[in-house]
C-alpha cells in the first residue's frame, strides 16, 4: 500500500486511556507528512532528472555510434584516398618511364642518323678527294707532257715543274 502525505496527515488513532498525547502525535505527523511530501517531491525531482540523463545517455550513444560511423568512414575514405595517389603516382612513373624511352629511342635514332649522315659524307669526301686526285693526276700528267714536248723543242728546264709537281702530290697526300 502507498502512503501518501495527505494519508498520513488524516490518519487518526483510537483514544485510550493513558495513550499518547494526541497533540504530540498530531504534530510529529505533520512534521511527518512534511518530510514525506519533500521526499516524494525529491523522489520526483529525481525520477525526473534520471529519465533526462537517460535520454542524455541515449543521445550520446547515439552521438558515439554516429562518430564510430563517421571516424570509420573517414578512414575508410583516407585508405582510398591513399590507395588512389599510390595509383596514379604509379602511372605516373609509367608514363614518365614511357616517355623516357621514347626520348631514348629518339636519341639513338638521331645518333644513328647522325652515324649514317658521316659516314655518307666521309663517303661522299672520298669520292670528291679520289676525284680530285684522278683531276689533278690527269692535270699532273697533261702538265709533264707539255714539259716533254717542250724539252722535245728545246725548251725549258725540267726542276721546276717538278717541284709544283712534289707540292699538288703533298696536297693529294693531306686530302
Amino acid at each position: 500500500m502507498k502512503i501518501t502525505p495527505l494519508d498520513i496527515k488524516k490518519q487518526e488513532f483510537k483514544k485510550v486511556l493513558r495513550g499518547y498525547d494526541p497533540i504530540e502525535v498530531d504534530a510529529f505527523l505533520d512534521t511527518l507528512s512534511n518530510e514525506f511530501s519533500e521526499l516524494l517531491k525529491q523522489s520526483k525531482e529525481l525520477r525526473e532528472e534520471y529519465l533526462e540523463m537517460e535520454i542524455q545517455l541515449r543521445d550520446y550513444r547515439q552521438k558515439e555510434r554516429d562518430l564510430q560511423q563517421i571516424l570509420m568512414q573517414a578512414q575508410e575514405t583516407s585508405a582510398r584516398s591513399i590507395e588512389n595517389s599510390r595509383k596514379e603516382a604509379e602511372l605516373i612513373i609509367q608514363e614518365a618511364e614511357l616517355k623516357a624511352s621514347q626520348i631514348i629511342d629518339h636519341a639513338r635514332m638521331d645518333v644513328m642518323r647522325t652515324r649514317e649522315e658521316l659516314a655518307n659524307l666521309r663517303a661522299k669526301k672520298e669520292v670528291l678527294i679520289s676525284r680530285l686526285k684522278v683531276l689533278l693526276n690527269s692535270e699532273i700528267e697533261m702538265i709533264r707532257s707539255l714539259e716533254a714536248d717542250d724539252e722535245a723543242h728545246g725548251g725549258e728546264s725540267a726542276p721546276a715543274p717538278v717541284r709544283e709537281s712534289f707540292r699538288i702530290d703533298d696536297v693529294l697526300k693531306k686530302l
